[in-house]
């Protein structure tokens, strides 16, 4: 008999059964698909040696006049600013003490006790303390004079730290440790953190139905929510906002070792929002738009309590001048449609709002109003902030049950693997979902949390060009889409050491100098002839293209897996190598239905595995029939 091809449709389909999706792809980890077929995804290293404090919850390039290139990095602890190969700490000031905190230490620890009065910090957040002197032994001036992580608030008047020297490594107090307190120091607080881990009952909207009286400050604050960060930028400066906290700007002529001050405390602020859920800068028209702002009550002057679905913004091209006049274009609105915003986007000269439950287009009108909403949908919300993309076929997001589109009309998109991503989704961490754009392949996809997982450690991918799917294993928290850096961008938290990552993706064929794990891409099940009687497979035909930097030295494994019938459990029958030079498999197979599976080797010799890269066309295989029997 002649040789049997076997092409398979391009993407993955797990929405029916491995034997009725026959002839289709049915599982994939680290595969995409281009003109149809399968391959490999580039690899990733790191950006830069240098690390960061806490997990990354959002990214924002930009460059200023002179060409200068930035990275706005926010994560759960800190905010950065990256430059050239150094990640620059530019979190805001809360509050400051002068000459007003004394020290205690306990002979043998490590642990200082501070003492300042309301100090207002929590568990985690970061104090630098200068102005102290020796404690009288080894806890000496240099010792305290340093940015330290508070451990602990035994009360509001006091918190606990570890102490170190100026290398980092602990210092245990002496018995002469006990003498002057430190004589009256001075403590910069930097903003409250936030938490890594969505934790239910936290954020906007907890409580009781009705609690409180209408602008009233919630009971929960920014620190007691899942730390999100949206920025964008003001001209060359950035304007920033942990969600549910306070806005904040850095002025890029102030170099990269000034802070970044609370937007109301700019000269010349006028009604400056307090607080927001989400900021971002308007397209064209130049404005500064605050999303879950705080209102302006009777008395002229902001609630500093977060309206949820209130939107204000600024006059135009003046980030300081919020307050609504006749002579200017600042003003508000409120929505109508849900509980809170969710999130917002930038998209073809319109901006898309998010409600729990709805989308809005918000679009420039000129005055009076300055801006109009129009409801484009009520019943289709976002899963979370950063579940939105824009892409150069329009906007795709995910809300909590399906995946949808917006080009001047709202769509849902045909998914192929729906259920297995959303019956697999940890609802609870729903917030930590990343909607990504990788225009090089034309993809956008969303790293999201799975199962019992508290960390992101799962991704979906639609190809919009080809309208197929991919599923796959990666831990990736933030990503930024090539741009005025040559690569794409994701940053990653090595859950065991704390240890926070820059990686730039789509760069080789490796994971960071080290092999990629798990490549596979998986076949439904295939009849063999008619599925009736049993066939022999006596030799196979691969047609792989080997893409890598690996040299003749690539290899993966083609993997047969075969059955009897459909309710029967799959027994890997073959498993083979394959390289470059090879031009025919010969196996000794019998059975009614079969699964075809490519992956990167899966022996412990790193030589043969790095600088993989492949791709997959038209297998053929020698089939001929056996019997019944």
């Amino acid at each position: 008999m002649p040789l049997q091809k076997y092409i398979f449709r391009p993407g993955v389909n797990k929405e029916g059964t491995d034997y009725s999706n026959e002839g289709g792809w049915f599982n994939s980890n680290f595969v995409r698909f281009r003109k149809g077929l399968p391959e490999k995804i580039g690899g990733w290293a790191k950006a830069t040696l240098s690390t960061y404090l806490g997990t990354a919850r959002g990214l924002h390039a930009w460059v200023d006049t002179g060409l200068t290139k930035y990275l706005g990095v926010g994560t759960t602890l800190k905010y950065y600013v990256k430059l050239g190969d150094n990640f620059n700490d530019i979190t805001p000031i809360r509050a400051t003490t002068t000459n007003g905190i004394t020290f205690a230490a306990t002979d043998g620890s490590s642990t200082i006790t501070a003492t300042d009065s309301s100090h207002g910090a929590n568990p985690n957040d970061f104090v630098t303390l200068s102005g102290a002197v020796s404690l009288g032994g080894v806890i000496t001036a240099d010792v305290l004079n340093q940015e330290y992580e508070i451990v602990s608030t035994p009360s509001v008047n006091t918190f606990t730290f570890i102490a170190k020297d100026t290398n980092g490594t602990a210092v245990a107090a002496n018995s002469s440790d006990s003498g002057n307190g430190g004589s009256g120091a001075d403590a910069a607080y930097q903003i409250n953190t936030g938490l890594d881990v969505y934790v239910e009952g936290s954020g906007w909207g907890a409580g009781t139905w009705g609690a409180g009286t209408f602008g009233s400050v919630s009971p929960i604050g920014s620190s007691s929510q899942l730390r999100l960060w949206s920025h964008d930028n003001f001209g060359e400066d950035l304007v920033m906002n942990p969600r549910g906290g306070g806005i904040y700007y850095w002025d890029e002529s102030s170099g990269v070792t000034q802070r970044a001050v609370a937007l109301s405390d700019l000269s010349g602020a006028n009604l400056a929002p307090t607080v927001a859920l989400q900021v971002l800068v308007s397209d064209v028209d130049r404005h500064v738009l605050c999303f879950g702002a705080d209102p302006i009550n009777s008395s002229n002057v902001r609630t500093s309590a977060s309206d949820p679905l209130l939107i204000a913004w600024s006059d135009q091209e003046n980030v300081t001048q919020w307050e609504p006049l006749a002579t200017n274009t600042a003003g508000s609105l409120r929505l109508s449609a849900g509980s809170s915003i969710i999130g917002a986007i930038r998209a073809r000269q319109e901006t898309l709002v998010w409600t729990d439950t709805s989308l809005y287009s918000m679009t420039f009108i000129g005055q009076p109003f300055t801006f109009g909403v129009n409801l484009v949908n009520e019943g289709v919300g976002l899963i979370g902030p950063n579940a939105a993309v824009n892409s150069p076929k329009g906007v795709f997001w995910m809300d909590k049950k399906g995946f949808y589109t917006y080009n001047g009309s709202l769509g849902d998109i045909p998914c192929t693997v729906q259920n297995y991503v959303f019956s697999d989704l940890n609802e609870g961490q729903s917030f930590q979902t990343f909607g990504f754009l990788n225009k090089e392949f034309d993809e956008v996809g969303w790293f999201y949390c799975s199962g019992t997982s508290t960390v992101i450690d799962k991704y979906v991918v639609y190809n919009y060009e080809e309208g197929s799917w991919v599923i796959g294993e990666l831990t990736r928290s933030a990503w930024i889409d090539e741009g005025i850096f040559n690569s794409p961008m994701a940053t990653y938290t090595d859950t065991s050491t704390g240890t926070s990552y820059l990686y730039n993706h789509e760069t080789g064929n490796d994971a960071d100098g080290s092999p990629m794990d798990n490549v596979f891409i998986e076949s439904s099940d295939f009849d063999l002839g008619e599925g009736e009687e049993f066939q022999s497979i006596r030799r196979i035909i691969p047609d792989i293209k080997f893409t890598g930097s690996g040299g003749t030295d690539q290899t993966v494994n083609m993997v047969l897996k075969t059955r009897n019938f459909p309710a029967e459990s799959l027994s890997t029958s073959s498993t083979n190598a394959c390289t470059s030079s090879t031009s025919k498999i010969d196996t000794r197979l019998r059975a009614r239905q079969a699964v075809l599976r490519i992956e990167s080797d899966d022996d412990n010799s790193e030589g043969v595995r790095l600088g993989v890269g492949f791709r997959v066309g038209a297998t053929r295989m020698d089939v001929q029939t056996n019997g019944r029997r």
